[in-house]
């Protein structure tokens, strides 16, 4: 019995995380779920996983959800710090990182810390300390599984290529809802239509990553870092289906891809159960009622998220944090009405050019970088 702490239970991933859980209860159990907002959601499900601990990281949230789950024997915590002190339990075995932004970094680095298996869907924070979090598995001898499809399906592809040099990997993006649109009519889109995404159901945050195509830019960052190779060798193809999750490219031209409907549950549970394959209950894919794939070319001018993404990996040091930091502050600037969809990547590019660059960076100077851009950003946001 596999013990799992889900940080962000509430979210897209956590809430299908659970229902792999209820599908396998004889194999997986959860210890701990904790929500940064959505105490009612938390409550719920604490009500139906019976968890040995929830963390409420809203703190002003704290008292309403102990008083909620006073009737049961579960521990009770809120606020940040109690994240990262929750995934040190010596009972945990998996520590499931499902929460939004840099937010995660901290109790993922912990986690590492007291050598828990990582099921990596927190993506910053490879983007953000990418080279630090790779030494730190390194040196606690920790996994990480990534639980992104894209990912998960990379991961898949190299089942058995231990020591095969990897050409490519051609990492799949659906295009996101403005795929077909002119620049122009790009430059006009409203929130609401950026998050009707046309494949997949996410939180509100990742959606909007996904119409600019930075998600796929993050992406790209942590390819780089999951599987050593340089970012000049990871192709993005727009693939409007869904249907290849991503594939790798060998030396010897053979070309190995994940395929399957698009159910972010298939990777999660392949997370938790890796090496074993575990029955799910999802949609079976059907190559004939299918029919065809297409395959498009990125479009960087129109979309530049991409382009400034690569840009910062290339620049490496903390860039990629400033990318991150500022791209957070404009997403929600984006969905609040406050700037453009490309007053976006103008004020990502903007704070790359003026944050001080530091090639090495320490944790506290992410830290501290993070912080700055993110001030940098909201005097951008006011100003447009």
């Amino acid at each position: 019995m596999k013990k799992i702490c889900i940080l962000g239970s509430t979210g897209s991933i956590g809430t299908q995380a659970l229902d792999v859980v209820s599908q396998h209860s004889d194999l997986f159990e959860v210890h701990t779920i904790t929500a940064g907002n959505n105490a009612d959601l938390l409550i719920q499900q604490a009500r139906q996983f019976q968890p040995d601990t929830v963390v409420i990281a809203n703190e002003d949230k704290y008292d309403y959800v102990a008083k909620q789950l006073a009737d049961l024997p579960i521990k009770v915590y809120g606020g940040s710090q109690a994240l990262c002190e929750v995934v040190c339990n010596q009972h945990i075995d998996i520590v499931l990182t499902a929460m939004v932004g840099f937010a995660g970094l901290p109790p993922t680095i912990e986690a590492i810390k007291s050598k828990k298996i990582i099921a990596l869907a927190n993506k910053e924070t490879l983007v953000v300390a990418g080279e630090i979090i790779c030494q730190l598995a390194n040196e606690y001898k920790v996994p990480i599984l990534p639980v992104d499809s894209e990912h998960s399906a990379i991961f898949q592809c190299l089942a058995g290529e231990q020591g095969n040099r990897i050409e490519k990997i051609l990492l799949t993006a659906s295009g996101g809802p403005f795929r077909k649109l002119t620049r122009e009519q790009i430059a006009e889109v409203t929130p609401e239509q950026a998050l009707r995404h046309p494949n997949w159901e996410m939180g509100a945050k990742i959606t909007i990553d996904s119409a600019t195509l930075m998600n796929k830019g993050f992406e790209m960052i942590e390819a780089k870092w999951l599987f050593g190779v340089k970012p000049s060798d990871i192709e993005v193809v727009v693939h409007p289906e869904s249907i290849i999750h991503s594939a790798v490219q060998f030396s010897d031209s053979s070309v190995k891809a994940q395929l399957g409907m698009p159910d972010m549950r298939l990777p999660i549970q392949y997370a938790f159960s890796y090496p074993a394959r575990l029955h799910l209950e999802t949609e079976r894919l059907d190559l004939f009622k299918l029919g065809a794939m297409h395959f498009e070319p990125a479009r960087m001018d129109d979309f530049p998220c991409l382009r400034l993404a690569y840009e910062a990996i290339e620049k490496g040091g903390n860039m990629p944090c400033i990318l991150n930091a500022a791209n957070e502050v404009c997403n929600a600037a984006f969905r609040e009405g406050k700037i453009s969809f490309y007053g976006i990547s103008d004020i990502i590019e903007n704070c790359m050019h003026n944050v001080a660059f530091i090639n090495a960076p320490t944790l506290e100077q992410l830290y501290t970088t993070d912080a700055t851009t993110r001030t940098m950003a909201m005097e951008r946001v006011q100003k447009s």
